[in-house]
């Protein structure tokens, strides 16, 4: 019999903005991995079915989700994403935005 343990890791999302088709922006907190500190970055938007989706991790730009966004929405959000890093960075390091 074998035992294992299985680590599960919770990540904190941050709301980060609400683009004009109500596509919803948050980001994770600063995860290490590999002595590497990245960002995950979650784009959804309502439809009538729930969500369409899409999920980066930075600073790789690597694409590890995505349904129901169009090719020309995902290279919007591949820009904003280059735009907005070192923001995304920032806020992902120090709790998210701070709103007084």
């Amino acid at each position: 019999m074998y035992t294992m343990i299985i680590r599960k890791v919770i990540y904190m999302m941050y709301p980060y903005m609400i683009l004009s088709d109500e596509t919803e922006v948050v980001h994770s907190n600063v995860i290490e991995k590999n002595g590497e500190k990245e960002v995950e970055v979650h784009f959804e938007r309502p439809t009538e079915e729930g969500f369409d989706v899409a999920r980066c991790t930075l600073p790789s730009y690597k694409w590890i989700k995505r349904e129901g966004f169009s090719d020309s929405e995902m290279q919007v959000f591949e820009m904003f994403l280059h735009s907005n890093a070192h923001l995304l960075y920032k806020y992902a390091e120090n709790g998210g935005i701070k709103i007084v």
